[in-house]
């Protein structure tokens, strides 16, 4: 049954009915009054999830990428030193757009599975005397592996250097601790199809101070991306171009189920959801890419057993159970498949996946 469908992929995640119901609505005028009623309430409570009263708040309508893109062409010149810390697809992926861009990346890589170490970290930027390296990106939940790298450290780290910094944390924003202002994270991005509950085509950037200093500097060329223009629109209420207003009235109501549950509870329960799930995995005898201290509270990724392959496991999920998960990405396609256990979710889901998934492995193995 169509119906009865259920992703458990790190994105697009589950829809609340709640927020179900208001997408079907017809939608209402970009430039009327009770639009900018609901724009300007959405972003006050993207200020209110991200724990900043500093740094402005943009909604663009856009994918996470986008969102990334923005971040990248506001704020660098061709020619700018940027360090990329990569842990993995999307990690990799800001250091591509700024290369796109013009810009000479470096890749600051580590094993796919592991994490940034803050103490090499700081090691390497000791080596930039001159201060040439001017930007430094990082993601904070990996989507590809789902590990999380330790974002309070490093933003420490960059700090002390001088460097502004790019996050990228489509997988963390509304699910794990996210403090722009007192750790000092510069932009901030983020994707609405995580842990904000609603469907992709929203993208959220968050831009501090000091990252409009040099968004004044940038030689970049930009027009829908122009944070000007955005900065220009909040201050009339309004958006520059046509936004997906269906989709912020449904931002609205995700907004009202999260703050009923509040920040901190938000954040333990994707503590206990990862936890759980992956007890009871290794409770089933399999193996995880990343070890307990580095793993995401959004995404676990999972080796299967010996002599069952990462294709028949997805495919008896969705056959059987109807359930999807996702494959791995880039070189660990099909070498691990991937539960997303972020924004709409609850212990009875995990509770599910884990029966689900000892009843594919039993069924493959006495198949191989």
């Amino acid at each position: 049954m169509q119906d009865k469908s259920f992703l458990m992929i790190p994105g697009p995640t589950p829809v609340p009915e709640t927020v179900l119901v208001e997408l079907a609505r017809h939608p209402i005028g970009h430039r009327s009054k009770e639009f900018s009623d609901i724009f300007m309430s959405c972003i006050e409570d993207l200020k209110w999830l991200g724990k900043t009263k500093d740094s402005d708040a943009f909604i663009y309508t856009a994918s996470g990428t986008g969102a990334m893109e923005a971040a990248i062409s506001n704020v660098i010149s061709p020619g700018d030193k940027v360090l990329s810390l990569v842990i993995g697809v999307f990690g990799k992926r800001f250091g591509q757009i700024a290369q796109t861009f013009g810009a000479d990346v470096e890749m600051f890589t580590c094993e796919m599975g592991k994490v940034i170490d803050p103490k090499l970290l700081e090691q390497r930027l000791s080596l930039d005397k001159n201060k040439e390296i001017k930007v430094v990106t990082v993601t904070h939940s990996e989507t590809s592996t789902g590990a999380a790298n330790d974002l309070e450290k490093i933003a420490k780290v960059v700090k002390n250097h001088g460097a502004l910094l790019l996050v990228d944390a489509v997988t963390s924003l509304g699910c794990m601790n996210v403090e722009i202002d007192s750790w000092g994270l510069d932009i901030v991005i983020s994707g609405s199809q995580k842990g904000f509950m609603i469907p992709p085509g929203l993208s959220f950037i968050y831009v501090s101070k000091k990252a409009w200093e040099y968004y004044k500097k940038s030689k970049c060329p930009k027009f829908y991306w122009d944070f000007g223009k955005h900065k220009k629109s909040l201050d009339d209420e309004t958006t520059p171009f046509t936004p997906n207003v269906s989709f912020i009235c449904a931002l609205k109501k995700a907004f009202e189920m999260m703050k009923k549950e509040g920040l901190e509870n938000i954040v333990k329960r994707h503590e206990c959801l990862k936890s759980n799930l992956r007890a009871g995995l290794k409770g089933l005898g399999l193996k995880l890419l990343t070890e307990d201290k580095d793993a995401s509270a959004a995404i676990t990724a999972i080796y299967p057993p010996d002599g069952v392959s990462v294709p028949d496991i997805r495919a008896a999920y969705k056959k059987d159970w109807d359930i999807t998960v996702a494959n791995g990405q880039d070189t660990l396609k099909d070498k691990i498949f991937r539960i997303g256990h972020l924004g709409f979710v609850s212990d009875r889901d995990i509770e599910m996946a884990l029966a689900v998934t000892e009843k594919v492995i039993k069924k493959l193995r006495i198949k191989s």
